[in-house]
């Protein structure tokens, strides 16, 4: 039996298909990852918040039509600027995800931006910046 070893780089083709590339690929063309999830969010609430104030849409509900988003997926967006700023700017700030799920999920913020309390929203953001290991 003969066994043939040979190294193979992968990468993303057209609409994210693998091909395979027969040299490694240069270290600066490396995905460096991507974008968190509630990153992009919160940008997409401030973003909607000040077109909003500049008046180039009249509500929460043309927005929400713009973006091909039902108004609740819209209000919950809208609710991340509720969060006190430093955990905005956290959000803003999450370093880029390199492989797997994000560590933070929506889900997590929703009810610290239920409480109207900053100094209790902190209290709670710091309790979930370490989450065990286990949770999903």
């Amino acid at each position: 039996m003969i066994t043939v070893k040979r190294n193979l780089h992968f990468v993303k083709g057209v609409k994210g298909r693998q091909r395979i590339q027969k040299e490694p690929v240069a270290t600066s063309m490396v995905d460096d990852g991507r974008v968190p999830q509630n990153s992009r969010l919160m940008a997409l609430a401030i973003n909607c918040d000040q077109m909003i104030r500049d008046g180039e849409v009249a509500d929460q509900t043309e927005r929400a039509r713009l973006l091909h988003v039902s108004q609740p997926r819209m209000t919950q967006i809208m609710n991340l600027l509720l969060l006190a700023p430093e955990i905005q700017e956290e959000l803003l700030c999450l370093p880029r995800t390199v492989f797997g799920r994000d560590p933070i999920h929506e889900k997590l913020l929703r009810p610290i931006a239920a409480k109207p309390d900053w100094e209790r929203q902190r209290g709670m953001w710091d309790a979930e910046e370490d989450p065990p290991v286990t949770r999903r």
